[in-house]
């Protein structure tokens, strides 16, 4: 999934929330090991030590990116008792991976940097994609398909690869028959 979500405009943000604001992309851009702690603390414009009273570590910054890219996510999805909400949620994610400055899902970007499944980013990450496969589900659930877990297994895994397409091949990634293969899936 793409954290890469808007940043709220005209309003004063706190040291935390500016932490937040410039290491997020840099993140999700470069990388997380790419990114030193004294390059976010120069371009947020605060103070070593206002750094560390929020974040004490650099993992801690990063799970709380991890932490902070879902809350933002999950805000801009479809209800899940919409009409057809696990078609809904595939389509918008779909849409969202097609825009041009998607760089593919933060998440497994986070799995792929930190292997070790006790890294706190590779678990933080881990815990946002067990919460999708359950959103999945219940989606599933709620648009009458069976099995349910099944249905939404499916949609996960192709959802996975339009991200790894994304994160591949950048705006050229071969997204255009997305939407007719999860409407196959699910037929």
């Amino acid at each position: 999934m793409s954290s890469e979500m808007p940043v709220s405009a005209g309003k004063p943000t706190s040291p935390r929330d500016r932490i937040l604001d410039v290491a997020g992309p840099l993140f999700y851009k470069d990388g997380y090991r790419a990114i030193g702690i004294d390059r976010v603390i120069a371009e947020a414009d605060v103070a070593k030590a206002t750094f560390y009273r929020h974040f004490p570590s650099k993992d801690a910054l990063i799970v709380a990116w991890i932490d902070r890219a879902e809350a933002r996510f999950d805000a801009a999805l479809p209800p899940e008792d919409g009409p057809a909400p696990l078609t809904a949620y595939a389509d918008a994610m779909i849409d969202i991976a097609s825009r041009a400055h998607c760089l593919g899902c933060t998440y497994q970007s986070s799995a792929a940097e930190f292997g070790d499944p006790a890294h706190p980013a590779h678990a933080a990450a881990l815990g946002v994609k067990t919460r999708v496969m359950d959103a999945l589900e219940r989606r599933a659930r709620n648009q009458g398909l069976a099995p349910p877990r099944a249905k939404a297994e499916q949609v996960f895994l192709l959802l996975e690869g339009v991200w790894a397409s994304v994160r591949m091949f950048g705006p050229k990634a071969p997204l255009s028959h997305a939407k007719a293969a999860v409407r196959a899936l699910l037929a």
